[in-house]
C-alpha cells in the first residue's frame, strides 16, 4: 500500500506490484512496517544452499546492513527481548550475483542498501516488480530510532551481523529509489551521463593546456 502522509510517499507492507508502478528512479520514499536484515549468509543459504528463510518476507523488505543491538534485560515473556542501537547500511553490490534469484525464491518487493546495483537486480526488479533503494550512510544511529522493536530474530549463530533482525519500522528513510520495478538503474544511468561530462571537461582543460604552451 502506498500513503501520502506530510507531503512525503510512504510505502506500507504488504507491498505490491501496482504499488511501485508509479515510483520511479529518484523518487524518496519511506517504509512503514515489516523490515529484515539480510547480508551475504543469508542471500547463500537461499540461493546457493537451497534453505528456505525462517521469517517470510514475500511483498515485505529487506536491508543489506549488518546492525548493533543489546538484549532487553527486564523483557517480559513473549515481549521483544532486543532492541536496535545503530543499523546502517552495508555495500549492497556484494549481494548483486545472488539477488536475482532471491527476489525470485523470496518475493520481497523493496531492497535496502548502500550504492548501486547491477544487472541481476535490475532484471529482478523488472520481472518480479521490486524495487533498490537507497538509505544514507553515516545515518546508522538515525535508522535505528526509526524501528520501532524486532519482532523475530533468526540464524543467530551467524553472529550479530549475519543474524535475521525482522523489525518493525516507522517512516523508515528517508530511501532513494535507485533500481524501480520497470529496470531503469539511476547509478548506471549517471554513469554515462557523467562520463559524457568528463569527456568534455578533459577537452577543455587540453584545449587550455594547449594555450598556455
Amino acid at each position: 500500500m502506498v500513503e501520502i502522509r506530510d507531503g512525503k510517499k510512504v510505502l506500507v507492507t504488504p507491498v505490491s506490484a501496482e504499488d511501485l508502478a508509479d515510483i520511479k528512479v529518484g523518487d524518496v520514499i519511506y517504509l512503514d512496517g515489516d523490515l529484515m536484515t539480510c547480508r551475504d549468509v543469508a542471500h547463500r543459504r537461499l540461493v546457493e544452499y537451497g534453505r528456505d528463510l525462517p521469517y517470510d518476507i514475500r511483498d515485505k523488505a529487506i536491508f543489506h546492513a549488518g546492525p548493533i543491538v543489546r538484549p532487553i534485560e527486564d523483557a517480559a515473556p513473549g515481549e521483544p527481548d532486543y532492541e536496535m542501537v545503530s543499523v546502517g547500511p552495508t555495500t549492497s553490490m556484494r549481494m548483486e550475483k545472488f539477488e536475482y534469484e532471491f527476489v525470485q525464491k523470496s518475493g520481497v518487493r523493496v531492497i535496502v542498501g548502500k550504492g548501486g546495483m547491477g544487472p541481476n537486480t535490475e532484471r529482478a526488479c523488472r520481472e518480479f516488480g521490486a524495487i533498490h533503494c537507497v538509505f544514507p550512510a553515516g545515518c546508522a544511529v538515525v535508522a535505528a530510532t526509526e524501528v520501532e522493536y524486532i519482532a523475530e530474530h533468526h540464524w543467530e549463530e551467524l553472529g550479530m551481523p549475519e543474524t535475521l533482525w525482522c523489525c518493525k519500522v516507522h517512516g523508515f528513510g528517508p530511501l532513494i529509489v535507485s533500481i524501480d520495478a520497470q529496470g531503469d538503474n539511476v547509478f548506471e544511468r549517471n554513469k554515462v551521463l557523467f562520463n559524457e561530462r568528463k569527456d568534455e571537461a578533459l577537452q577543455v582543460i587540453d584545449e587550455q593546456v594547449s594555450f598556455i604552451k
